[in-house]
C-alpha cells in the first residue's frame, strides 16, 4: 500500500456570467489536492493507497470522506477537525492551463501538526509520497517532513514539490524545502515548471543530476506536452516525447503522472531502495506519459483506470 500524505481540497472551477450577470461567477466544485489525486491515481490503476491528512467535518469534508470510500481510497490514517476544507479556485486559459488562487489559511489540511502523525505505520505500507505546498506550508510543512524523516530508513520514500507560489511566495523557501527532502527520497518529480522557476537557466537535467547527487533512485521530469526526462542513479537517462491530444485542460496531469509512476514501481516489486534502480525507467516513463495524456483529455483531476490507459489509443 502507498501512503500519500499532504493537502486534500476542493477546486472550484469558476465560469462566467452567472445568471446573465456581468460579475457573477458560476462554479463547479470537485474533489483535488495532489496527494488526493494521486491517491486516487494508484485506486483506478490497482495499486492499494492511503491518505493522510486532516479532513473536516464540515459539508465538503463529509463529502470528502464518502468519494474516498467509494473510490477505495483508505482513510485510517485521517485526522478529524472542525477546521473548514481547503479551497482552490481555477480559471483556465485557452490552452486548457488552470490559474489557481488557493485558500488555506486555518484550513483542516494545512492544519496537521507534528502531535498528530500516526505513531506508526502498518507494515503494509511500502512507499510514503509527499508532495505540493503541504511540504512547505507550515505547520503541515513541518509535520509531514517530520514523518519523511522519520520513514525514511524504512520505507520508501517518495516526493514531489509541485510548486504553488500563490501559497508560499518565497522561492528560496521552496528551494531550502526542496533541498531537505532530496536526501530522503527514493523517487523524485518535478515539472520544467518547478524548475524553471527555481532555477531560472539551469537545464532540466541538471535537476535530475541535483536529485540523484542526493541520494534519490530515480528522478522524473514533465515537460508538459512534450513528454518527459527519466534518471536513474545507475546513469541511465531518457527523453520520451509527448502525446499529442485535444487538451480540454491540464489539472490533475502531474498527479497522474506521479501516480502512474508509482504503481510501476510497486508492479515492478521495486519499493524499496537500490532496486528501484533496476526499474525501465523508459517503460515507466512512457506509460506515464500515456496516463497524463489521457487526464488531458478530461475535465479536472480525472485520472484514469488502468483498463482505460490500455485502450489509450490518440
Amino acid at each position: 500500500m502507498i501512503l500519500t500524505c499532504g493537502e486534500a481540497l476542493y477546486d472550484m472551477f469558476v465560469g462566467d456570467h452567472a445568471g446573465g450577470k456581468r460579475f457573477a461567477v458560476t462554479v463547479d466544485g470537485v474533489l483535488g489536492g495532489s496527494p488526493l489525486n494521486v491517491a486516487l491515481g494508484l485506486v483506478r490503476m490497482g495499486t492499494p493507497a492511503a491518505l493522510f491528512t486532516r479532513v473536516s467535518t464540515d459539508m465538503l469534508g463529509r463529502r470528502m470522506r464518502a468519494f474516498m470510500a467509494e473510490n477505495g481510497i483508505s482513510d485510517a490514517y485521517c485526522v478529524p477537525t472542525d477546521n473548514p476544507t481547503t479551497l482552490s479556485l481555477i480559471e483556465t486559459d485557452d490552452s486548457g492551463h488552470p490559474h489557481y488562487s488557493i485558500y488555506c489559511k486555518g484550513t483542516a489540511d494545512c492544519s496537521l501538526q507534528v502531535g498528530e502523525l500516526p505513531a506508526a505505520l502498518g507494515e503494509d505500507i511500502a512507499i510514503v509520497h509527499l508532495g505540493s505546498f503541504a511540504t512547505v506550508f507550515e505547520p503541515v510543512g513541518e509535520a509531514l517532513r517530520t514523518l519523511a524523516r522519520r520513514e525514511a530508513e524504512r520505507r520508501f520514500i517518495s516526493f514531489d514539490p509541485n510548486v504553488r507560489t500563490m501559497v508560499v511566495a518565497d522561492l528560496d523557501l521552496w528551494r531550502q524545502r526542496i533541498d531537505e527532502m532530496l536526501p530522503l527520497a527514493g523517487i523524485v518529480k518535478a515539472s520544467d515548471e518547478d524548475i524553471g522557476l527555481l532555477w531560472p537557466g539551469k537545464p532540466l537535467e541538471w535537476f535530475a543530476e541535483k536529485a540523484l547527487v542526493a541520494g534519490a533512485d530515480i528522478a522524473l521530469i514533465t515537460r508538459g506536452p512534450d513528454g518527459a526526462i527519466a534518471a536513474s542513479a545507475d546513469g541511465r537517462l531518457t527523453h520520451v516525447p509527448g502525446i499529442e491530444v485535444d487538451t480540454v485542460d491540464t489539472v490533475g496531469a502531474g498527479d497522474t503522472f506521479m501516480a502512474a509512476s508509482l504503481h510501476r514501481l510497486t508492479a515492478h516489486a521495486a519499493a524499496r531502495r537500490r532496486a528501484a534502480r533496476d526499474v525501465d525507467i523508459v517503460e515507466l516513463a512512457r506509460f506515464a506519459v500515456k496516463a497524463s495524456a489521457l487526464t488531458c483529455t478530461r475535465r479536472g483531476a480525472d485520472l484514469p483506470t488502468l483498463a482505460e490507459i490500455a485502450a489509450f489509443s490518440p
